[in-house]
């Protein structure tokens, strides 16, 4: 009787989270800077892409969920992204020699730093712009090398 008892248990016990698991469903997010996430919860979604503009379900939106994000967005999202958005984040990533100006702060990043193109308010443009615009270097450190 015992054993039947602990045989059940152990069933139990490994059958449960399995039916936990299963009822996860995959979200989908589009980014404000026009990208797309799909994962399998909303914590992170959009982290470094200026945040969520829209929720969705991948069942809905998209055939093929993965939990990673993803640099492409749908077609209409991206059509319509750049007219509302202003013309400050035109590129996910600056070119060389670009840093990232955080017009809050006043204060720019170089490529290599943390912060370089994840600040709210900010855009692209070169040291020297960012220079000759008052804009002082993140902790006294320049970008170019000498």
């Amino acid at each position: 009787m015992l054993k039947k008892r602990m045989a059940l248990v152990v069933a139990l016990g490994l059958a449960l989270p399995a039916i936990g698991y299963a009822q996860t469903s995959a979200v989908t997010a589009t980014c404000k800077d026009g990208s797309a996430f799909s994962g399998a919860t909303r914590s992170g979604a959009c982290r470094g892409h200026g945040g969520v503009k829209t929720w969705g379900t991948a069942s809905s939106e998209s055939p093929s969920a993965t939990p990673a994000q993803t640099g492409t967005a749908s077609t209409a999202p991206a059509a319509t992204a750049p007219a509302a958005k202003p013309a400050t984040r035109a590129t996910s990533t600056g070119g060389p020699g670009q840093v990232w100006v955080n017009t809050t702060s006043k204060i720019y990043h170089c490529p290599s730093d943390r912060y370089y193109g994840k600040t709210k308010h900010g855009e692209y443009m070169s040291e020297a712009q960012a220079k000759s615009g008052g804009f002082k270097p993140d902790h006294g450190k320049v970008c170019t090398a000498s």
